[in-house]
């Protein structure tokens, strides 16, 4: 899927690391993707405005003020796993029956933000997962509420469910097809990896941040569930091979930028 001008400007600010993007190099990096020069320019003018980006010198763009919240999405994913910490057999659970389901744009930000912490519908508007991320109730309800949980929302720790209901909850999850995912994905980057010498310059750049984004998102979707839900060990080295893939995507980037680009 082609990425939105936005997402890709963005990410290259990333891989710049610090140093600003020129337009001519916004320009090139988007003609590779099939979006025009005109949708470019139109995207960092109003990106400008929305001071998501700043002006760096004639002709450059940095990231902006307002830019705090997306950087942190851009970054936030390589420390995912600080989150966690040893499970001790409960549950968290997130209750939202009292809460309105007629705003599209709300119940879809809702379940957006509780689809990103792992939870899952156990009954109508009641969410659970492992008690296994974030230091306690009030620091998950806080996370919950900045990804676009309603703060009227009830969070909560539950214990003493009965097996039934333990199997239950557990079944919620499938930890074979999380475990499946975490080793194809691993082995396509590590795959892909070995053969990025032998490609084009454009077309390397092109194929690492598609592969790369996508490796990005399932980190960021991941339920993060702890043994013997998932392989823990499996995940902990998609993740570590998702960061060599970035790293390495990252460097390819600023090769291509580097290099001199003719623009139509």
């Amino acid at each position: 899927m082609k990425p939105c001008v936005k997402s890709l400007v963005l990410e290259l600010l990333v891989a710049k690391n610090g140093i600003p993007l020129q337009v001519r190099e916004a320009i090139a990096a988007c003609e590779l993707f099939g979006i025009s020069e005109n949708n470019v320019r139109v995207t960092l003018a109003r990106l400008t405005i929305e001071a998501l980006l700043e002006g760096a010198g004639r002709g450059s763009y940095q990231l902006g003020p307002q830019a705090k919240d997306i950087s942190t999405q851009l970054f936030g994913w390589r420390s995912v796993e600080q989150h966690l910490r040893s499970w001790d057999g409960s549950y968290l659970m997130v209750a939202c029956n009292a809460l309105g389901r007629s705003d599209r744009n709300i119940l879809r930000q809702r379940e957006r933000s509780l689809h990103m912490m792992g939870f899952a519908e156990l009954d109508k508007d009641l969410y659970v997962r492992p008690n296994n991320v974030e230091p306690d109730v009030e620091s998950l309800r806080r996370r919950l509420i900045d990804l676009g949980l309603e703060p009227a929302a009830l969070v909560f720790q539950a214990t003493g469910f009965e097996d039934t209901q333990v199997q239950r909850i557990q079944g919620l999850w499938n930890g074979e097809l999380l475990n499946d995912s975490y080793r194809r994905n691993c082995q396509q980057l590590e795959s892909w990896t070995l053969r990025a010498e032998q490609l084009r310059l454009d077309a390397a750049a092109r194929e690492s941040f598609i592969l790369g984004r996508e490796a990005i998102r399932q980190i960021v979707f991941d339920p993060l569930l702890p043994e013997p839900l998932v392989d823990v060990a499996l995940r902990t080295e998609l993740f570590a091979c998702t960061k060599r893939f970035v790293d390495q995507g990252h460097q390819i980037w600023r090769t291509f930028l580097q290099q001199p680009l003719r623009l139509n």
